[in-house]
């Protein structure tokens, strides 16, 4: 990846111009900012450009119109120079989508966020975030024995499998530290957490890099990209990052979700430790998404969608660097993976819930059943030949083992399971013709009287987002 070319200051770029391009330049102003794709130099200096302008005219005319929409953030660079934003129209019409995705307007079943079956939802994406974010930062290991890894609690073999299953542990944690505020001690733990046995010095687990460890951001070619702020500072620099964090800083209001990508890109800026800052800086973006009450953040894994292009999150870092410290190219970045999650959660609702309503021709009228059963024998329906554990029964449900041993058991017992031996583990599998006894046992339960009182543990109206390996 090469370093983006850094763009001409508005400023020079005026300074050259005949006095008739200077007038177009300042008279475009208005009109600039209302076609403004906000493209970084590397891109602008190629499109089209209006009718008068050269590329560097109209740059230095974009410019104006961004500086006059900038506010400066606690954020500084080693040179004392701070931190901008902006919120280009692009960004308020996708702050105002991911308000709308993840707030009411999201017609989710009940039964995902009741108390009683919403862990198992929550549980499955938490493992897709651990995997993810493990694999931007090299984890090598493939999806499937990552989950088998997750589910049956085994220990892990090698790094990849040991920073997945810390990602995990961070992700859990992040989720019982969301209603307080950040502080540098949380941080310490977060960091602690998310490298723990993955790093080359044991000792640098949740505590900042040392004047004596040279840490940069650079490539096998020796390319740097990126001098973080010196080691001395990191205490003052933290303590500021967290008054930013719980909304303390500054004087005015800034939009929940861009807090969240700002501190994002404030914990990589700073890389205060030697090793794990970028699965930390994730980890500090889903403790802000919660603690500003997206609570359905949960549900949604970004580090999915920043794998798929891993070089434009990468640039969005270095075009803000590059270009006067404006931090708007990264929000541009975050909103736009955050508002492609949120249709990719909106899109599995819609799937998951067509795949029930199969499910539920066999399910339905079955007296018993909780839904912990309900999920996995709509899941057996789908997926024939599946084998089933106990450890991955209760991981999958956050369930202690005794409750998993049991739903598995009285599957059995109504003859919807079958078990064997495996060494010192039981193996469920489903048998060939689950529809037809499914189908049979539902139309002998429809000739039973209904119960007085309806059971509220066995709904059937939800989507299901648990994988039983």
């Amino acid at each position: 990846m090469k370093l983006p070319p850094k763009p001409p200051t508005w400023t020079e770029i005026v300074a050259k111009l005949p006095q008739d391009v200077r007038d177009l330049v300042f008279d475009d102003v208005s009109r600039a900012s209302s076609q403004d794709r906000y493209l970084h130099w590397e891109d602008q200096r190629y499109r089209p450009t209006p009718e008068g302008h050269t590329p560097e005219s109209w740059w230095a005319t974009l410019k104006i119109g961004r500086l006059a929409k900038w506010r400066p953030i606690p954020l500084h660079d080693p040179n004392g120079r701070p931190f901008q934003l902006g919120i280009p129209d692009a960004v308020a019409e996708r702050l105002h989508v991911i308000d709308r995705g993840l707030g009411l307007a999201l017609d989710l079943p009940t039964a995902v966020t009741a108390p009683a079956s919403r862990d198992q939802y929550v549980i499955s994406a938490l493992v897709q975030e651990s995997i993810t974010s493990s694999q931007l930062e090299g984890a090598v290991t493939t999806r499937q024995v990552a989950k088998e890894l997750l589910r049956t609690g085994r220990p892990p073999r090698d790094n990849s499998e040991r920073m997945i299953l810390n990602n995990y542990a961070t992700m859990q944690r992040i989720r019982s530290l969301r209603t307080g505020p950040l502080t540098p001690d949380t941080v310490m733990e977060l960091h602690a957490l998310v490298t723990a046995g993955t790093l080359d010095k044991s000792d640098a687990a949740g505590r900042f890099r040392r004047s004596d460890e040279n840490v940069r951001v650079e490539d096998m070619e020796g390319t740097v990209f990126h001098e973080p702020p010196p080691a001395a500072e990191l205490a003052d620099r933290m303590q500021a990052m967290c008054a930013f964090a719980n909304a303390s800083t500054p004087d005015y209001f800034i939009h929940p979700v861009v807090r969240a990508i700002v501190l994002h890109f404030w914990l990589a800026y700073d890389h205060p430790f030697v090793d794990g800052n970028g699965r930390t800086a994730r980890a500090l973006f889903y403790w802000s998404m919660l603690h500003a009450g997206y609570t359905l953040f949960e549900f949604i894994s970004i580090s999915q969608i920043l794998l798929r292009a891993p070089m434009r999150y990468a640039r969005a870092f270095l075009h803000t660097e590059s270009d006067g410290n404006d931090l708007t190219y990264f929000i541009l970045h975050q909103t736009e993976v955050i508002e492609e999650a949120v249709q990719a959660l909106h899109d599995y609702v819609t799937r998951k819930t067509a795949e029930l309503h199969t499910a539920e021709q066999c399910l339905r009228g079955l007296q018993g059943l909780n839904h912990r059963q309900q999920a996995l024998l709509s899941h057996a329906l789908q997926h024939a030949g599946a084998r089933y554990l106990i450890a991955g029964h209760q991981r999958s449900h956050g369930v202690s083992f005794q409750t998993a041993r049991n739903d598995l058991f009285d599957l059995v017992e109504r003859g919807l399971l079958i078990t064997k031996k495996e060494g010192r583990f039981n193996a469920f599998y489903t048998p060939g013709d689950l529809g037809t006894k499914l189908s049979h046992l539902a139309t002998s339960a429809s000739d039973v009287p209904p119960p007085a009182e309806a059971d509220p543990t066995l709904p059937l109206n939800f989507t299901l987002r648990t994988r039983h390996d």
